[in-house]
């Protein structure tokens, strides 16, 4: 791995979880092999991956340093933290939803252009007009949020703020990034779902978005809940 540290949202071994009991560490690159029996991979897609660190105790850092030295935060501070870390997170990935989108939009558009069916481009068929223009009104609908997303992320006062825009703009583009791949692979057809075609990964690619870091449902009943 290329990361300097790793870094573990965890709790403290008990059978009923508290929230006190919440622990926010960051480990140096140097302890990550003494971690190898303990992680269990969790690839997202062909680029994203996370795990998950299992049974660790105090004596897994013994020869290195203090288990306590590791750690970022402790109890209830720890829980805003993380959200607003998740927060940054989550800002990121929608501009990355964004920039596949696009992608996306252009490659179909490429595409609508040079297809001939009945002597003609497929693109000159009213029908098949209106659904591409949908698909840009999407694309930029979402630019615009994730936009929204990252100005809160740098000058949100309030975590209210910050919590609100974020989940808004990954409700909206949780929303485009179905509508724009699905319109996508419909309108390559059957061969948009080839390995051999781009539009097939930036699918799968932007369905993993909509779900992670919390999908449209999740973020829709944090934003009403924030009032």
């Amino acid at each position: 791995t290329d990361a300097d540290q790793l870094g573990a949202d965890c709790r403290r071994g008990t059978r009923q979880r508290r929230p006190g009991d919440r622990r926010l560490a960051a480990s140096p690159k140097q302890t990550l092999p003494i971690l190898k029996d303990r992680v269990q991979p969790l690839r997202y897609d062909r680029t994203d991956i996370a795990a998950q660190v299992n049974r660790l105790n105090s004596t897994t850092f013994a020869d290195r340093k203090r288990a306590e030295d590791f750690l970022l935060s402790v109890g209830h501070e720890a829980l805003p933290a993380l959200e607003e870390a998740l927060d940054f997170a989550t800002a990121l990935l929608c501009a990355d939803a964004v920039g596949a989108m696009k992608y996306a939009n252009d490659a179909t558009l490429e595409y609508l252009k040079t297809r001939k069916q009945f002597g003609m481009p497929i693109g000159a068929f009213q029908a098949l007009q209106h659904r591409i223009v949908d698909m840009f009104i999407e694309c930029e609908q979402a630019r615009s949020m994730a936009i929204l997303a990252a100005c809160r992320i740098d000058a949100a006062t309030e975590p209210r703020e910050r919590m609100r825009a974020v989940s808004a703009a990954k409700v909206r583009i949780a929303d485009a990034a179905r509508k724009v791949s699905q319109e996508a692979i419909q309108l390559h057809g059957g061969m948009g779902m080839t390995e051999e075609m781009k539009v097939s990964h930036t699918f799968r690619r932007l369905t993993t978005i909509a779900q992670r870091f919390g999908d449209a449902d999740h973020h829709l009943e944090r934003y009403a809940a924030l009032g």
